[in-house]
């Protein structure tokens, strides 16, 4: 992860003149909050009046919750937020089009693995019903939780993700029942299936391709684009893709071009260069005879949950009009150049959408200090010479030789630790040579913090004499991205934001795994390794809100696509090889869809409607009703994995 200046930011010393703006500067909040969140006058967090309510106080919503008889932690999900961020990201591109006279719609799609609980999903589907908000997936059982959920009939589902062909023939009765479902090719194989499946079941299916770019998207996860992407097609392949349908007079089922460069793009360059690249591959394939209608450009919107606006990993260097105004400029520049028509642009914002509306909060439970002693021990008479020199180090500390005083004090620290090895000193000397090197160093310490700079070689310091606060929630469960990957997340009290927090933290959650902690925050400058806090007040809950949790975090540690639990088999050595002990079925999609509030009845009963809704159009028949009922029944039996025994 790239590094930044590291420049300390100071702030009001005194604890009497400590402001609550004073924490809302420390703590970013104006910055990564987009407006939306801010603290009251008595240094309560809040959510600003969102469509015409009230401002929400956290501390007091934390209150109530807790008299309701729901422990911490606990997930708070803001609908209105939800609801305002769809209104902001189609509505950044509508204006954007009628700004520039683009000819074509706008088509949003929310991809359903960034969070799949049901009413996320729901809330979606009603707040984005006038924008016509579709369903992207990647799996059977997203894929059947998409045609259970679609209400919109101009609404769109496009199925991402290698296929097999009970995925494609899924897609394919929806099809028949008059969805605006796009089968996407991940790999070239899957367009034969996608054509023997569709004149078997008669249906005329809406294909899309995926092209791998040569462009790279910027940022954690920009190896899922680009010419090394495990998805999409190369130029070759997209060529022969179009002459294979030419060949079987289906060209006219070719309605999409699709590309995806990374989740969390950072950098808008990134964006301009794939958007003008995929231009060009658009209106080419265009003249090539497949007279494409609508142009998916994947994800990518950041957030930054940082709130430093630069390319920085945890960051985005742009804002929601740009992204919007730079992929339409590019596609309606290359459309316009070789008289193309405008077509129809689909987005897949996920992490954007959601990430804003949900924050975890937890209570700390206790702390634990860190050489918390400033105190010389009394030195013995006939001591070491070594305790002597390492006290002589720490009388002639005088602040600004910090840095000579430090390397000396880790010198003399090493050289105790070698002659105790060697037995040349005793465990009693030893112990007095610690006890004076971190006295040494939290004076060194408290000193760096009134400067303006930090030197790269005392950086650690802050993080060794930092204050381990014991959090009531598993990073594991509810923060994976921050385990796995290191994803920042904004954290801050919920409350006492009137007082100056006076202790540098690490958060250390209660399971019994040592990489349970946060120990790198964000900052304006840099990644900070502590997070300023306030000490415990004896009897009184100290609660923190981690915020902008939305994407991933409730879903990705266990059900990421939806697929479940693999089956599992347990072996043991034999004289003739080996024997299955016992074998364990893995998880069928009805499993993984009631932990998602999804029952097997409701989403019969969505299903039936959809059905119901298509006889009445007399898109299908009675005998066709009958058959995709059973297949979708069947569909919420099987194993949520492919099945690559079926061509």
């Amino acid at each position: 992860m790239q590094k930044r200046a590291r420049m300390k930011k100071k702030h009001n010393d005194k604890l009497d003149n400590w402001t609550v703006q004073d924490s809302i500067e420390l703590y970013g909040i104006e910055r990564w909050g987009e407006g939306l969140f801010t603290a009251d006058k008595n240094g309560d967090v809040i959510l600003r009046n969102q469509n015409g309510g009230q401002d929400i106080n956290f501390q007091e919503l934390v209150k109530e919750v807790r008299m309701r008889g729901f422990d911490l932690p606990v997930l708070i999900r803001i609908t209105d937020i939800l609801r305002n961020r769809i209104k902001q990201i189609c509505g950044a591109f509508q204006n954007t089009m009628d700004e520039y006279k683009y000819k074509g719609e706008y088509r949003p799609v929310y991809p359903i693995k960034v969070n799949q609980h049901r009413h996320i999903i729901e809330d979606i589907i009603t707040h984005g019903k006038e924008f016509h908000m579709g369903l992207e997936c990647g799996s059977k059982a997203e894929l059947l939780l998409a045609i259970a959920m679609r209400q919109d009939p101009d609404s769109l589902i496009i199925c991402n993700g290698f296929k097999d062909m009970d995925y494609i023939e899924i897609a394919l009765n929806a099809r028949l029942m008059g969805y605006n479902i796009f089968l996407v090719v991940e790999k070239f194989s899957e367009l034969n299936m996608i054509l023997k499946a569709a004149k078997a079941l008669k249906v005329e299916p809406l294909i899309g391709l995926r092209m791998k770019l040569a462009t790279r998207g910027k940022g954690m996860w920009e190896s899922s684009g680009g010419e090394k992407s495990k998805f999409g097609l190369r130029v070759n392949e997209i060529i022969e893709a179009i002459s294979i349908l030419k060949r079987q007079k289906k060209i006219s089922c070719l309605k999409l071009l699709h590309f995806h460069i990374g989740s969390q793009v950072t950098d808008i360059h990134s964006i301009s260069n794939a958007m003008k690249e995929a231009g060009t591959i658009f209106t080419e394939v265009y003249k090539l005879g497949a007279k494409l209608t609508h142009v998916d450009v994947g994800g990518g919107l950041a957030v930054d949950y940082d709130g430093s606006a630069t390319n920085f990993a945890s960051s985005a260097n742009y804002n929601l009009k740009e992204y919007a105004a730079n992929i339409i400029d590019a596609i309606m520049s290359a459309c316009d150049a070789y008289e193309v028509p405008h077509p129809t642009i689909i987005s897949e914002t996920g992490r954007a959408l959601v990430a804003h509306h949900s924050v975890l909060v937890v209570d700390v439970i206790s702390t634990t200090e860190s050489h918390e002693n400033t105190t010389v021990p009394p030195i013995p008479k006939n001591t070491s010479e070594i305790v002597t020199h390492m006290k002589e180090v720490l009388d002639g500390f005088k602040g600004k030789n910090f840095q000579e005083t430090y390397h000396e004090a880790i010198e003399l620290r090493r050289e105790g630790l070698m002659l105790f090895n060697l037995r040349h000193l005793s465990l009693k000397d030893r112990a007095i040579v610690e006890e004076i090197f971190w006295v040494i160093c939290r004076r060194i310490l408290n000193y760096i913090r009134e400067l303006d700079y930090i030197p790269d070689d005392l950086e650690d310091l802050e993080h060794l004499f930092a204050t381990t606060y014991i959090c009531n929630f598993s990073l594991f469960q509810s923060l994976p991205d921050h385990w796995a990957v290191k994803q920042l997340f904004p954290i801050i009290p919920l409350h006492r934001l009137n007082e100056k927090p006076s202790r540098r933290a690490v958060l250390a959650d209660i399971t019994c795994d040592s990489d349970g902690v946060i120990d790198r925050f964000i900052d304006l400058r840099d990644v900070k390794d502590t997070l300023p806090l306030h000490p415990l007040n004896k009897g009184e809950a100290y609660c923190l809100g981690i915020f902008l949790v939305g994407a991933y975090q409730e879903i990705l540690g266990d059900l990421h696509n939806l697929f479940g639990d693999t089956h599992v088999v347990h072996v043991s050595s034999s004289k003739d090889g080996y024997v299955i002990d016992k074998s364990v079925e893995g998880e069928r999609i009805e499993d993984v869809m009631e932990y998602i509030q999804f029952t097997r009845g409701d989403l019969m009963a969505r299903f039936r409607q959809r059905i119901e809704e298509a006889l009445k159009r007399k898109a299908i028949s009675l005998q066709d009703s009958a058959m995709l009922q059973r297949r979708f029944d069947d569909g919420l039996d099987t194993y949520t994995y492919l099945n690559a025994n079926r061509e």
